[in-house]
């Protein structure tokens, strides 16, 4: 029987590693003592000599934090994650990486209970992880655990109030943890993946949106009221944080949660129309962000009009960023897309099957107008603030572009409609937005004939360079748009007051002494207009220009500052109050309107000589007036695209000799009116010419190589004959230079060759 020596008896104790005794002797008996600093000062210091024990030590913790958690011995686990806190950060070496492993599996055993004090715990020892910079990369460490818990606990439903909070805080942190230790990690770019965005960016706006339903106010400070932490503020500087770290490649994957979460879709226009969720894009990316936006927007086409009112706005404020920068390609797309999406809008608007409803769905369809008009002013504001910011040459290309889109009077628009009055508003309205760049518009609201324009303290400068060759440029397109839309017969009272402020728009930002005398002439033409009435107008329409060019040149004689002007003007509107008050804006719309418009008074209306000669002096080229305006069609107003008459027809010639002229006039007699429009035509060209490619790639593929060369060859030889013709045919050859000399008939004549069968001297030939 083997026998145990007495002296042997109790050895067991001291005979376990260093390590577990010194990781043991930092728990003291009662863990309200907290950690014993001599003895967590020991472990250190061993740590720190020996780093290969650290991956023990670690695994240890977690062995002694695991039972403790279990036991519901608290105390002891707030102890044993500050030992793995403070040894953390004292030991910084290779060996870190085993140790790292158990403080994560630590971390993740507090999140995974249900104490919000120990999640809590756990989460502020994985933030200051996170703020190690460690000095290799890690190749198998991943973070998608902790993702998704740190999103759960963004999204806590916990009865209290205040213990909601701190678990959404301490949610806040640890997302925002994960971002700091990820994304200056090459080998951690899973991060950006859509399956951890997915998670991530909603996390954030729903925190930042429950901070607005909730009236707490966000403060700088990130603090609340009771000196709580805000989820609101913290969430929004995490997405701040997030977004500011995102390359290009990887924006894509942290917009596209923003647009298309249903969550968002569903609270509508509070976070789809915030400025939160976009004001943290970066100026470079931001043309990436426009892109995805306005793809969103294509696809919620026939969403409710208040989340097509929110992606609008969303793009509003992403826009405001793009115009500071490099917007690039984007611009004309943005106004291509919005336009469209503001047509759908108004026909949304003015539906058929509104208009047959009875008279109770009449009173809810007012409704859909009245939203649909929500979506109407997002475009108009977002389509004016781009415009305004966007550089003077691109403006004006804009301005066209625009204008280009709309249908003038007598010409077809595409839809079942027509070009309805509604649709004309709103161009005009974003025309406005783009022109005004000194917000006047607020002054000029309503038409009226304004006694006193120096009251209204218009703002405005000295017409630049730029504009003046604007207006060079484009102005006659302007004047164009605005003659055609007086004479529409579905205006009303809104687009005369609308054609009125464009009109003192474009006199404030772009008139000099030239478009001044444009503009008049432009107004004495509508004048001349509705006197002759040779499209038969109704009278409605016919007064309204009146009164129209009345307010608007009582607006412009007080605005070029013309004494004698503005006399003959004041003298035309007092005739007009006491005889035709139905002349004046003020009574147009409410006063009966006559029969017939008398050409022989006159008094009434406003005279071409008596302007020029008021104008009759420096500065104006009151000769000008004299010439009546005319509507020109330039190639911008053409709806159809424009193609030079080369681009057009290809004109396959086959010369023969000595029959040139009759060939020429054969193909005079073709080209018709039939041949023109057809080449204009180019209804399916792109459709033939791929087909003819891809006929010929397949020719070359397969044919044999003798039936190639034959075919190259006869292409060769004809190319040959057609060029000889044609030299024969227009080339006069100088006389040879054999010198022989003919004579016939009296003529002298010098037999010639070719030029191109002349033989020069080498010297000669370059």
């Amino acid at each position: 029987m083997f026998c145990v020596p007495a002296g042997v008896c109790g050895c067991c104790g001291p005979l376990r590693p260093r390590y577990k005794r010194l990781v043991d002797n930092i728990f003291p008996e009662d863990p309200k003592d907290g950690l014993s600093k001599s003895d967590m000062e020991k472990l250190t210091f061993y740590a720190v000599s020996a780093p290969e024990k650290l991956d023990r030590i670690g695994a240890y913790l977690a062995e002694r934090l695991s039972r403790d958690v279990v036991r519901h011995r608290y105390g002891y686990v707030v102890i044993a994650m500050e030992a793995l806190d403070q040894l953390l950060m004292a030991c910084h070496s290779q060996s870190i990486k085993p140790f790292v492993e158990s403080f994560l599996h630590m971390v993740a055993k507090l999140l995974e209970s249900r104490e919000p004090d120990l999640q809590v715990l756990g989460t502020n020892s994985f933030v200051k992880f996170a703020n190690i910079e460690e000095d290799t990369p890690s190749y198998h460490r991943r973070y998608d655990f902790f993702v998704s818990q740190f999103s759960a606990m963004c999204h806590s439903t916990h009865e209290d109030t205040d213990t909601r909070n701190r678990i959404r805080v301490a949610g806040i942190k640890g997302l925002q943890g994960v971002v700091r230790k990820t994304v200056n990690d090459e080998l951690q770019a899973i991060i950006w993946e859509p399956q951890h965005m997915d998670k991530l960016i909603p996390s954030m706006l729903f925190n930042m949106q429950d901070g607005e339903e909730t009236g707490h106010p966000s403060t700088p400070s990130g603090t609340g009221q009771d000196g709580e932490e805000n989820p609101a503020v913290l969430a929004e500087n995490c997405f701040r944080e997030l977004l500011g770290r995102a390359a290009y490649g990887n924006m894509n994957n942290a917009v596209r949660p923003v647009l298309f979460l249903d969550e968002l879709l569903k609270l509508g226009v509070k976070i789809c129309g915030g400025s939160r969720p976009v004001c943290v894009v970066q100026a470079q990316h931001s043309h990436h962000v426009i892109q995805q936006v306005l793809n969103h927007l294509d696809t919620n086409n026939k969403s409710t009009p208040r989340v097509r009112a929110g992606i609008v706005q969303v793009l509003l404020e992403t826009v405001a960023i793009a115009a500071k920068g490099s917007v690039g390609p984007t611009v004309l797309e943005v106004f291509n897309t919005l336009l469209k999406h503001l047509r759908m809008s108004v026909d949304f608007e003015l539906g058929e099957s509104s208009r047959r409803n009875s008279a109770c769905s009449v009173s809810s369809g007012r409704g859909k107008e009245s939203e649909e008009r929500i979506v109407q002013n997002a475009i108009i504001q977002t389509i004016g603030f781009f415009g305004g910011n966007l550089p003077d040459y691109q403006r004006a290309e804009v301005m066209m572009f625009i204008m280009g889109k709309v249908p003038v009077y007598g010409t077809p628009c595409g839809g079942s409609r027509g070009s309805t009055c509604e649709l004309r508003q709103l161009v005009l309205e974003i025309l406005h937005n783009i022109i005004d760049r000194h917000d006047n518009r607020a002054k000029l609201r309503g038409i009226r004939i304004i006694p006193n324009v120096a009251a209204l303290k218009i703002k405005r400068e000295k017409i630049s360079k730029q504009d003046i060759a604007f207006m060079k440029k484009h102005g006659q397109q302007l004047y164009r748009h605005i003659y055609l839309g007086c004479k529409e017969e579905d205006n009303n009272h809104k687009n005369f007051e609308l054609l009125f402020t464009t009109l003192a728009i474009v006199t404030i930002e772009l008139a000099n002494e030239e478009v001044v005398i444009d503009l008049i002439r432009l107004s004495i033409a509508l004048q001349e207009m509705c006197l002759i009435n040779e499209e038969n107008m109704p009278m409605f329409i016919r007064c309204g220009i009146m009164a129209s060019v009345a307010a608007y040149l009582n607006f412009l004689s007080q605005m070029i500052a013309n004494p004698p002007f503005c006399q003959h003007v004041s003298k035309v509107i007092e005739m007009r109050s006491v005889e035709a008050l139905f002349l004046l804006p003020e009574h147009i719309f409410k006063d009966k309107l006559p029969e017939s418009l008398d050409k022989e008074d006159k008094h009434l209306y406003f005279q071409t000589a008596e302007i020029a000669e008021c104008l009759a002096g420096p500065g104006y080229n009151a000769e000008r007036l004299s010439v009546p305006y005319i509507p020109q069609v330039t190639d911008e107003d053409r709806l159809t695209r424009r193609k030079s008459f080369v681009d057009t027809i290809s004109l396959q010639v086959d010369i023969m000799p000595n029959s040139l002229p009759d060939k020429q006039s054969q193909l005079a007699e073709e080209i018709t009116f039939a041949t023109l429009k057809k080449a204009i035509d180019t209804t399916g060209l792109e459709e033939q010419e791929r087909e003819k490619r891809r006929q010929l790639m397949e020719k070359f593929q397969k044919a044999p190589f003798e039936e190639i060369a034959a075919h190259c060859e006869s292409k060769a030889n004809m190319l040959h004959d057609r060029l000889a013709q044609i030299f024969e045919l227009t080339i006069r050859p100088p006389p040879s230079p054999s010198g022989v000399v003919s004579i016939s008939a009296g003529h002298t004549q010098h037999p010639s060759v070719p030029v191109y069968e002349m033989k020069f001297p080498d010297l000669c030939v370059y």
